[in-house]
């Protein structure tokens, strides 16, 4: 690798050599190809990027990818340089100019690299012509009317480079774009926040071109229903977007949607572009044998020529050349999430779904994520292995969405196989049979192929379907262009793309046609889908013979005896059996998935009881992991492990509650019992998806019972991963909850076991309950109505009357300390839920459910009412309350807590009602009882400390009180481990140290 001090000589040399010949170099003549080969490439080379490839990587690996240039017009259709890293993860795009172009003022370099850029999703990119180099922010949305020096970050000449050369090397030389500094520079420069990405932009575009169909299509065509219209404007679209990116990828003559929006029927123009593309492709996408719907629809020119109007530069800010099929994803993802209503007077309005606005939105699952589930279980499928192993491999996603996973699989084997038939040596003459075109990319057959035997996938959603078909299209496209497609329809003679409809399929992945046998409304069918996976895949899960060829004939011949009998008692029966008695069988018990990866929805049961009891009731009844206000991801764990076949690989991403929490029991035990958890990775402690609350982890199973391996648990951090722990699973088999602690090692789950020891539960000494809750619609008397919570109408900061208590809310307590705020509460059967009025009398403690370093809690016996955020821990003998009071603040405590129930660390954690009432709490004896009494004197001074710190101003008497705080519960919390009978050993490892 090229040091500092020679890449500064080397850029110094030139600098020299432009300013020797400026008047040359800056003549009109002197062209970008002569630029970019005299001073761009030395350039970047003396900073260390592989220009040419001299490494000799395969395609996907290569640092740097001279773009394919398509000229239309006067504009080119991408970017000259793509800097990238190992893998082929894109850091910024170099555009590339002749010197005679003014860059600092000509709004059109700086809007054509901040477009590519954007649509990219790049956070910066270069436009240089050596003489000049600007840097541009590409987080900010362009627009063509822009000032060159809109969004620009920094700009210099040629002249200032060796005065900016540590900022250059520091920046963008390859030594230090691998230890982060280019990430830092970004991070401190591009203005992410609140800058409008081009999915998000593209998928404001689709809410509105839809909107304009749907309404279009509704009025002209009122014999259409709502489903039908949806549909029509579903494939419409996806049809325009299709062969507009074929248009921008050279694949299609540019402007030919255009043209058909100029005159005449706009509508039937575009209709006879798709017959042509019909007769092309064979996508299916284009079939109307199949979509008998949109050939004779209606729709207004206008709606035809905005749309395609606002497809093209320069109304459009899309570069469809750049623009990946993963960022189209993000976009489909969320407009799947939501669907067209039309109103009586045929006007369109796009709604959120009901189950995905109770989910709390439309969970789009990262690209690296994505990458990383597909590398951990596909991945390691295929180490070791040949095109012809891997041809028999097959993965699915059950809920595929917008096919964000597919399409990752589907890359990563193209990947793969590029690789390989690349390292075994490109053949030197491409023939019918060859995987490589004479260029060395896969051929389209080869792309097909693979597409073909490999990826599947099922969604309830027959929208989401259709865009998982055209994102796998346009995957499988990518790369081509007219030469390369016109090359293999001469050489095949075959049309170019394949129909996917036998491997993407619609149905409820969840529910087997069995549910019909309770359920002979098949008027509800719409509305559920039945799907049953043997039929509509049975290559998957047919075994194949394993009988002697003899003794096949002789059960051949059998067979062929009792055909005839057996072909009309079919016949009678196939209409009334098809749907009603599929079998219903353990899925992976005839063959099965290789792999199956994805995010299942995280709607929750309780919401599908709500719409669907029957529903509800089916999936108590068919799954083992089916409990009370069960998640769907939950049956999306059991379904996925048996559509694997033996020694299989699921990985999901979800959200991390199914590893601890009381609900998901049975989940756990299914989990544990039926395979093995390789890993597991907490994305926790950052934000993954937008939706805030949801603390999702990856977890990768293999589906085979392996008592001896380690599952490893892992956790992002900024240039990788780190492994925290490696643990066998059979750590979690307590018989009980089952708790999935990843944060638990061996010597934890000893002293865990330990402090169990000769202890009784808390709710063995205390009635423990939540507090209050205040308001919810409906409830209460006289019922609440919908503004109660926000008018605060039984709240006062004051006692209005006798009905008025105070109350507690969980912010107002701090270990062994009340800070009362006046705060007044209507107290009575006016709440949504009072609870008795026993709890809130006599000697108590109130343990917060939000906890810190430590449990929180305080004692009182005043008559305060408590909150939801407040439980209430009632001692039956109220003597040994603050006994009770000094154990739950202990670090012990906190310790099993911790590694009982893996809750403390998260964003916002938590104390479940039935995690408190667990918590183990010495058996008291003469031996042990004059450690009770020291514990219960020294919380007597932690109480009245507290009370006097909170009272005092002075900051040094502040001091000497919280000194004093610090002794005694410093000395609380020997006692407790004497109590406990630890070791010097076994304390430092409950104190981390």
């Amino acid at each position: 690798m090229i040091t500092k001090e020679a890449a500064f000589q080397k850029i110094s040399e030139l600098v020299e050599r432009f300013d020797e010949q400026f008047d040359s170099y800056k003549n009109a003549n002197y062209n970008e190809t002569h630029t970019r080969r005299d001073f761009i490439d030395p350039f970047f080379k003396a900073l260390g990027w592989d220009i040419d490839n001299e490494e000799g990587y395969a395609e996907a690996y290569r640092e740097v990818i001279h773009e394919d240039r398509v000229k239309i017009g006067k504009a080119t259709k991408a970017p000259d340089y793509s800097f990238r890293l190992s893998g082929g993860k894109r850091l910024f795009f170099v555009e590339a100019k002749k010197p005679s172009v003014a860059i600092k003022d000509d709004i059109l370099p700086a809007y054509q690299v901040r477009r590519y850029g954007w649509n990219a999703k790049l956070s910066v990119s270069i436009t240089t012509d050596f003489e000049e180099f600007s840097i541009y922010d590409c987080t900010k949305k362009p627009n063509p009317n822009d000032k060159a020096s809109v969004a620009r970050i920094k700009y210099m000449t040629f002249r200032e480079y060796l005065k900016e050369f540590d900022f250059l090397w520091d920046t963008f030389s390859k030594e230090r774009v691998l230890k982060g500094s280019f990430d830092k520079f970004v991070q401190g420069n591009a203005n992410k926040k609140g800058t409008a990405t081009v999915d998000k932009e593209f998928l404001l575009s689709l809410d509105n071109w839809r909107t304009y169909l749907a309404t279009s299509i509704s009025w002209n065509n009122k014999n259409l229903d709502e489903d039908e219209i949806n549909f029509v404007v579903q494939q419409t679209l996806d049809r325009i977007i299709f062969l507009r990116i074929a248009e921008d990828r050279g694949i299609e003559l540019y402007g030919n949607l255009q043209n058909a929006s100029k005159q005449g029927d706009c509508y039937q123009n575009l209709y006879t572009i798709f017959g042509e593309a019909d007769a092309k492709y064979n996508s299916g996408l284009f079939d109307f044998k199949k979509d008998k719907l949109s050939k004779d629809v209606k729709i207004d020119n206008k709606v035809i020529k905005t749309i395609i109007k606002e497809l093209y530069y320069p109304e459009s800010p899309y570069e469809f050349s750049i623009l990946a099929v993963e960022i189209l994803g993000s976009a489909y993802e969320q407009f799947l999430g939501k669907v067209i209503r039309i109103t009586p007077s045929h006007h369109a309005k796009i709604e959120e779904k009901p189950e995905v606005r109770k989910a709390g939105g439309v969970y789009y699952t990262p690209q690296y994520v994505v990458e990383y589930i597909v590398k951990n279980t596909v991945g390691k499928l295929v180490e070791g292995k040949t095109p012809k192993d891997i041809s028999s491999i097959r993965i699915v996603d059950p809920a595929c969405g917008s096919g964000s996973f597919l399409i990752g699989a589907y890359q990563y084997l193209l990947d793969w196989h590029k690789n390989y038939y690349s390292n075994g040596g490109k053949p030197s003459k491409a023939t019918k049979n060859s995987p490589l075109t004479p260029e060395g990319n896969l051929t389209t057959a080869e792309k097909k192929r693979i597409l073909l035997n490999n990826i599947y996938g099922v969604d309830i959603d027959v929208n989401a379907v259709e865009v998982t078909k055209l994102s796998l299209l346009l995957k499988c496209m990518e790369g081509e262009t007219e030469a390369s497609i016109n090359y293999q329809l001469s050489m095949f003679h075959e049309r170019v793309l394949p129909t996917l409809d036998d491997n993407i399929k619609s149905g409820n992945s969840l529910i087997d046609t069995d549910f019909y046998n309770n359920q002979l409304d098949f008027g509800f069918e719409k509305k559920i889908k039945p799907f049953n996976w043997q039929k509509a895949f049975p290559e998957v899960f047919s075994r194949k013979a394993e009988k002697p060829e003899d003794e096949l004939k002789t059960i051949a011949q059998k067979a062929k005896q009792h055909a005839y009998k057996a072909l009309q008692y079919v016949t009678e029966l196939e209409e009334k059996l098809s749907v009603v008695n599929e079998p219903t069988i353990k899925l992976n018990s005839t063959g099965g998935f290789d792999v199956v990866i994805g995010n299942p929805p995280y709607l929750g049961g309780r919401e599908w009881k709500e719409e669907n009891g029957n529903v509800y009731d089916y999936f108590i009844g068919k799954y083992e992991v089916a409990e009370y206000q069960f998640d769907i991801y939950a049956l999306f764990w059991e379904a996925g492990i048996r559509l694997l076949k033996k020694n299989g690989l699921i990985g999901y991403i979800t959200p991390n509650t199914w590893l601890n929490n009381q609900s998901n029991k049975k989940l756990r035990t299914y989990i544990l019992k039926n395979t093995s958890i390789k890993e597991i990775v907490d994305y926790s402690k950052i934000k993954v998806f937008e939706q805030a609350t949801v603390l999702p982890i990856i977890t990768i199973l293999e589906n085979t019972i392996a008592k001896s391996d380690a599952t490893e648990i892992f956790e992002p951090v900024e240039d990788g991963f780190i492994r925290t722990q490696s643990v066998n699973q059979e750590i979690w088999n307590d018989g009980d909850l089952s708790i999935i602690n990843i944060n638990l090692s061996q010597n934890d789950l000893l002293i865990r076991e330990k402090i169990e020891a000769n202890t009784q539960p808390l709710e063995k000494l205390a009635l423990i309950k939540f507090g209050i809750k205040i308001y919810e619609t409906g409830k209460g008397k006289p019922p609440q109505k919908a503004n109660f919570p926000k008018d605060r109408v039984y709240e006062s900061d004051y006692k209005i009357d006798d009905t008025f208590r105070p109350y507690l809310e969980g912010k107002d307590i701090s270990p062994y300390l009340i800070t009362y705020k006046s705060r007044w509460l209507k107290y009575g059967d006016n709440l949504a839920a009072p609870r008795n009025p026993i709890l809130f009398e006599g000697e108590r403690i109130l343990v917060r459910r939000i906890v810190g370093k430590t449990l929180i809690s305080a004692y009182t016996n005043s008559d305060y009412v408590t909150s939801q955020l407040l439980q209430i821990v009632k001692p039956f003998d109220q003597s040994v309350s603050k006994f009770l009071l000094g154990i739950i603040n202990s670090k012990l405590l906190a310790f099993y807590f911790r590694k009982k129930y893996n809750r403390q660390d998260k964003t916002f954690p938590e104390i479940r009602i039935y995690e408190l009432a667990s918590l183990p709490i010495k058996q008291l004896n003469s031996t042990n009882k004059p450690l009770q009494i020291e514990i219960e004197k020294l919380v007597d001074h932690l109480l009245k400390l507290n009370e006097e710190k909170a009272e005092t101003k002075l900051e040094s008497k502040v001091l000497q009180i919280e000194s004093k705080i610090d002794y005694c519960e410093n000395r609380i919390n020997e006692i407790v481990y004497q109590l406990y009978e630890l070791t010097e050993e076994e304390i430092k490892i409950v104190e981390g140290k």
